[in-house]
């Protein structure tokens, strides 16, 4: 099924493979802070929390990073908005 949400730093993503297909969310570095910028969850894996997962864990490590985050993709947005205990996050 679906196994850890990763970090790869190289590619600038936080990905998970689920049944042999990858759900991703990219970032820009921009000075001391992640620009989220996309969010990708295949239509065949939507409605599993996946986003969800991806989402949370890049905050998750941002925050353990002291990083601010850009929240440019339109899922993140949403997220902060059900998730508000992240919103110190958002660079201002």
């Amino acid at each position: 099924m679906s196994s850890a949400v990763i970090h790869s730093e190289e590619e600038r993503k936080f990905y998970v493979v689920t049944d042999g297909i990858e759900s991703h969310l990219f970032y820009r570095n921009q000075d001391e802070a992640w620009d989220l910028i996309s969010t990708y969850v295949p239509h065949e894996l939507r409605g599993k929390g996946i986003a969800a997962d991806l989402v949370k864990t890049a905050l998750d490590k941002a925050r353990s990073l002291d990083k601010k985050i850009i929240p440019s993709c339109s899922y993140v947005i949403s997220f902060l908005g059900r998730h508000p205990a992240y919103n110190d996050l958002v660079a201002r």
